[in-house]
This record gives structure tokens, sequence and C-alpha cells, in this order.
């Protein structure tokens, strides 16, 4: 049996991440908050569309899962994270013919899929109703696997928890995640949990949940609009380690107050991380998505040059 040492040796050789290496190892090896970036190299940017940009337009049935396929290739975005509810027949999930249609057109016109994205919540206090959340993930896990997306994005939950501590709930949201990351890596699939301004509200919270949950195969969703409480990019650097994909705003808040993003100042944190992997932009708010996404990509392609 080869030993650590030219195990190492032999990973360095064909090329793989200490991520990926981790992927070859047992889950309970993974050291608590494993970073996702590999030092070593540079970092790598490529532009994804966060569906919910288009939430408007596609809850009226005004455009479709496929009609932003056709809008990424004409604004030259490498990749799209279609958010499971759009799919039809969500929470269930579509038949195969419908999630391989999508993946064929998304290959024919050189998009990759980067992610998808499930509502969840695992702040629930009935454990029958969670275990109902964790059935649901698991679902779409082997959906986003049949799509071929590397990621799925969860949450951790908004339920309020009257007679149970922080600490209390922390325990069970971990346990409810550990077992979705254990389904996602026998199916290939990072679980990405997202930093949404529900339980989880600071980088505090972020690195704790890690620690708990210990699994290589645990992500972060990066939200940048969604650290409130202190100064947002002090807590994108304290996790930008953990960052697997993101959701790229328009808007970030310091102490609860909204300030346009400061793109060179996001983008150089980025780049200072080693990140390599998708940017999904994610415009929110009034306003038409099909004018305001180009003028967000146009300042979010300057920041990157």
């Amino acid at each position: 049996m080869p030993t650590s040492h030219s195990r190492r040796r032999l990973l360095q050789t064909i090329g793989l991440s200490p991520l990926l290496a981790g992927a070859l190892l047992p889950l309970t090896a993974a050291t608590p908050a494993t970073p996702a970036v590999d030092p070593k190299f540079q970092h790598r940017l490529k532009l994804s569309l966060n569906c919910y940009s288009f939430n408007t337009p596609l809850r009226a049935g005004q455009t479709d899962l496929f009609d932003l396929l056709d809008f990424c290739a004409a604004n030259q975005i490498d990749a799209i994270d279609p958010t499971g509810y759009y799919f039809p027949t969500y929470p269930d999930v579509p038949a195969d013919e419908y999630l391989y249609r999508f993946k064929r057109k998304a290959f024919l016109l050189g998009i990759d899929i980067s992610g998808s994205g499930v509502r969840n919540d695992f702040t629930l206090t009935d454990p029958d109703k969670r275990r109902a959340e964790i059935e649901h993930v698991k679902r779409w896990i082997i959906a986003s696997e049949k799509l071929g997306a590397p990621t799925l994005r969860v949450f951790a939950g908004v339920t309020s928890h009257p007679g149970f501590t922080r600490d209390q709930v922390f325990e069970w949201l971990a346990a409810n995640l550990r077992e979705c990351v254990e389904f996602g890596q026998a199916h290939g699939v990072v679980v990405a949990i997202q930093n949404h301004n529900d339980f989880l509200k600071t980088a505090d919270d972020v690195l704790k949940l890690f620690q708990l949950v210990n699994s290589d195969w645990l992500g972060l969703n990066l939200d940048i609009g969604s650290y409130r409480s202190a100064d947002p990019y002090d807590e994108i650097r304290r996790t930008i380690h953990l960052a697997v994909t993101w959701q790229i705003k328009e808007l970030v808040y310091f102490n609860g107050q909204e300030q346009k993003t400061d793109y060179p100042r996001l983008i150089r944190l980025i780049k200072e991380s080693g990140y390599r992997g998708y940017l999904p932009l994610e415009t929110l708010g009034a306003g038409d998505p099909f004018i305001k996404l180009p003028r967000m990509l146009n300042e979010v392609r300057a920041a990157l040059e």
C-alpha cells in the first residue's frame, strides 16, 4: 500500500487539488472548515447567470429556463445556475426528458451548468418535518447529478425556535446537512450552503457550521448581499476560503445600510484568495432584468480586467 507521502506525490503528479484529493478519502477524514481554494494555483474566474435574476418574468410565464440559455449565449455568459424552483413540477423533480433536453441545449450553446438550488428549512423544530426537507434535498441532488451540475445550493432555514437555544439548532442543522452532504458525495455533487441572512447571518455562524459538519463535500455559496451586521467585505474575506460558488449582487450592506457593490474591491478579494470557478450574477429589485443584467455584466467585466 502506498505511503501517505507517495500518495501525496501521486496526486501532485496527476494535478489533483486538495479538494479533489479529499474526495478519495473517507468523509470523516476532512478537517474542520477545509478550504475549497488551492493556494498553489492562480485564480480563474468565469461568469454565470443566477436565474433568480429573472424571478418576475419566470414566475409570470413570460420567459423560461430555455430562453435564459439563449440570453446567456447572446451575452457571452459562461454558465447558468438554474434554480430548482423554476423547473416545472417543483418541488418535485421534473422528468428526465426535461432535464436532459435542458442539459443538451446548454451543451450545444457552449454554456456550463454551474449549479442549481432548492428551497429548504433545516431549522424546523419538528424532526419529522426536517426529515422531509432532507429527502427533498436528496431528490434534487440526484437531479443535479443528471444535469451535470457540480453543486446544489441549500439554505439553513428561517423558522423561529422558542424553547431551543441557537446551539441546539446548530446541532440539528449540522446533522441534517451532514446527511445531505454524505448523499451528495455519493452522487458527485457538492452541497453549497448559502449565507442568506436567515439562521446564518455572520461569518462566525458560517465558520461554526462548517466546523460542525466537517466535510470536504460541503461548500459555501457566498452571498455577498446577505452579510449585513458589520463590514460585508471583511466577512467575505473571512469565509472566502470556503466558497465553491457565489451570488454576486448589486448591493451590499454595512450594518444594515445598503451600498452599491464596489466590484473592483470585491474582485480584488476574490483574485487574492485564488478562487477558481464561477461567479453567478444576481440582479434584484425593480426593473427589467433583460436591461439590468447586461449593465451589471459590463460593470463586473470591467472589474475583472
